[in-house]
């Protein structure tokens, strides 16, 4: 073997050692990136129900004050209620015109 066939085989080694130590490294950093991504939709999961939750927290709020009732304002909340109901009935009319798979969904 000659001198430059050495030297082609030295620098051979040296750069699939060099290819596999920097596989190794991508390996890694894939790796920590999977688990960042983990983490993170585990965070994004808990924000969204926290979300859901607040949300809720203020439709309930909302109602509530709608439908709450001081002595000057009696009569408009009789007109929010009414106005209520009247939603409600559309919406059971809605409902029974969509026939009997709309009701189960």
């Amino acid at each position: 073997m000659t001198a430059e066939e050495e030297k082609t085989i030295k620098t051979l080694e040296t750069r699939t050692r060099q290819l596999i130590l920097k596989f190794q490294q991508l390996k890694e950093d894939h790796e920590e990136l999977l688990n960042e991504l983990v983490a993170k939709d585990s965070e994004l999961q808990a924000v969204k129900q926290r979300n859901k939750q607040l949300e809720a927290n203020y439709a309930t709020l909302k109602m509530a004050k709608m439908l709450e009732v001081g002595d000057t304002d009696l009569a408009a909340a009789k007109q929010r209620i009414n106005h209520l109901v009247r939603d409600v009935d559309k919406c059971i009319a809605l409902l029974k015109g969509m026939g009997p798979e709309a009701i189960t969904t």
